[in-house]
């Protein structure tokens, strides 16, 4: 929503300035479609990846739809900017996605429960991404139950579930695999996150 309103606000003082107020009336109505959305949130994640020159930047997503729309948009405009600058342009230009295809300066990490659904879904995540030609650098399971040394008959269902998960990762999935114990603390701060190491 942020990034919409902002999107539409710039939109209005710039396209709309020298318009009357019927006419910036009529354009509000128009950005108020459900695309202008789709359309600012690439402009947000161009900005960010821009951004990522000069700084080191976490781009949190899930590994849903809205993601892959992402990526849809951000594929979609590098064709046109590749078509409409020609060859005249090539080894110059630098769209958002060429930026993300770039494993120097984009590395993508899944994290994951270690269950079937989550595993899944990043899987299929997974898939997209190597056809968009970004390459999954490496994956997180978070708050693994194995390593804790539980007793408790319910938790050993879920590490033997959790083990099945595991497999599927060391069986392919991941290139580079960093498991994540469960912790009844969440790892906030320099020194809990350092622990983790």
């Amino acid at each position: 929503m942020t990034e919409t309103a902002r999107y539409v606000e710039k939109i209005m003082a710039t396209k709309g300035r020298d318009l009357d107020d019927a006419d910036r009336a009529l354009m509000r109505e128009d950005l108020a479609s459900p695309c202008t959305e789709e359309v600012a949130v690439f402009h947000a994640v161009s900005r960010t990846v821009t951004e990522a020159r000069s700084a080191f930047v976490v781009m949190d997503t899930a590994p849903t739809g809205h993601t892959l729309l992402l990526l849809d948009a951000t594929g979609a405009y590098h064709r046109q900017m590749m078509h409409d600058m020609g060859e005249a342009t090539q080894g110059r230009l630098v769209t958002p996605l060429m930026r993300l295809q770039d494993p120097d300066f984009t590395r993508v990490i899944l994290v994951v429960l270690p269950e079937t659904t989550p595993v899944s879904e990043a899987a299929s995540l997974q898939g997209d991404l190597r056809r968009a030609k970004i390459e999954p650098w490496a994956w997180v399971v978070n708050r693994g139950m194995a390593q804790s040394g539980t007793t408790d008959p319910l938790l050993q269902k879920r590490i033997v579930s959790e083990t099945r998960q595991l497999a599927r990762l060391h069986d392919g999935l991941a290139a580079r695999l960093y498991l994540l114990p469960f912790s009844p603390v969440p790892p906030v701060g320099v020194s809990l996150l350092s622990a983790l190491t």
